[in-house]
């Protein structure tokens, strides 16, 4: 079977799959999934039968997890969802990353409130993680301290990535046994004194396997008197970082993308701090081709004008072909496609419910 292109694209309101032939001239839609339960975490892991994983995240019924193993045409839930012991004392509210492991079973999960969790059975059953859920550091990130979230998980061999909510960004060197924060440079500027050690709100990290210890960052940004910690680079495995937002209108932003085939191409859109929408009301996704040296605003096909929508952090991703294309949902319901790598947009679907996150695969 010749290539095809899968699209998961979670909201308010269910998963939604999107797949396209190779040429994708068109989508297919099929869904919604867990009808009527927001979904903010998807995953597609395309190593040996691929597999598709969502959250649905029902507040008066609980956290599950999908899984499909034929493309998304049908989904089940997994025997279990990530869960704290009752002895913990904290309580699930929501799944906000899935990223794949070692192996095509192995699973990680960030959740709200800030913990790490594990599976080593392709969601079946789930472990809390203790270096980063039992840290030193937890009390600052829960509810009444404004650290609530575990937004992002990114594994690099035996390194393993965290992005928290007012946390900053957090390593471990140790494959998760054990975490540290690594905040020189991504700065705090909404926060009090007491604070800054613990960094900001990081809302997306993302690598490239050709530049091993290279990373990007979107951060919280968009504070005048703190310019330049919204968009971020570190060149030595995330342990520090320096600002590559020069040339951007806002370092405010949610998402973050390398190209596929080229660690030096990111993307990312720029959004107005006060509103969290467009500049002017113009949409348009920001490109680098030089590591954050110098950007390039691509807004052929999108509105020129009064379209004041939000791109979520996790609600932008591209696919692997030698061409590749760039998706990404917003919180008015669209989902818009960069053909060569965002040079030219269309619309894909406007009438879905508003969308917390797209990814993309190749199969």
């Amino acid at each position: 079977m010749a290539n095809r292109v899968i699209l998961c694209i979670g909201t308010k309101k269910g998963l939604f799959v999107a797949e396209s032939p190779k040429a994708r001239r068109r989508f297919a839609l099929r869904g919604p999934f867990g009808a009527g339960v927001a979904v903010y975490a998807a995953l597609a892991d395309t190593r040996g039968v691929p597999r598709l994983y969502a959250s649905s995240c029902n507040a008066f019924f609980g956290m599950k997890v999908l899984r499909s193993t034929d493309l998304g045409k049908t989904f089940k839930e997994t025997k279990s969802a990530p869960a704290f012991p009752k002895e913990d004392g904290r309580a699930l509210a929501n799944i906000w990353s899935l990223e794949s492991g070692d192996n095509k079973k192995e699973l990680w999960c960030g959740v709200e409130p800030a913990a790490l969790f594990k599976s080593s059975d392709g969601g079946d059953s789930w472990e809390l993680v203790p270096g980063i859920s039992n840290h030193e550091h937890a009390r600052k990130w829960q509810p009444g301290n404004g650290g609530l979230c575990l937004h992002t998980v990114l594994r690099d061999g035996n390194r393993v990535h965290l992005g928290i909510s007012t946390g900053g960004h957090y390593l471990s060197e140790d494959g998760g046994r054990t975490f540290a924060p690594a905040n020189q440079g991504v700065g705090a500027g909404f926060l009090p004194d007491p604070f800054i050690e613990f960094g900001q709100c990081v809302h997306k990290i993302a690598g490239h396997p050709d530049a091993p210890g290279r990373f990007y960052m979107q951060n919280h940004g968009g504070f005048p008197e703190h310019p330049g910690v919204g968009v971020l680079r570190s060149d030595d495995h995330g342990r520090t970082w320096r600002s590559i937002s020069k040339g951007l209108p806002s370092d405010f932003g949610f998402p973050i993308v390398v190209h596929p085939h080229d660690a030096d191409t990111l993307y990312v859109v720029p959004l107005e701090p006060a509103t969290r929408t467009c500049p002017g009301g113009a949409p348009a996704v920001w490109r680098s081709e030089d590591g954050g040296g110098s950007w390039k605003k691509l807004a052929r096909g999108l509105p020129k004008k009064e379209s004041y929508f939000t791109v979520l952090r996790d609600a932008m991703d591209i696919d692997e072909l030698a061409s590749p294309a760039l998706y990404f949902g917003t919180t008015t319901g669209q989902l818009w496609t960069g053909r060569d790598g965002g040079e030219k947009w269309e619309c894909l679907f406007d009438g879905l419910p508003p969308i917390h996150c797209v990814k993309a695969a190749v199969v």
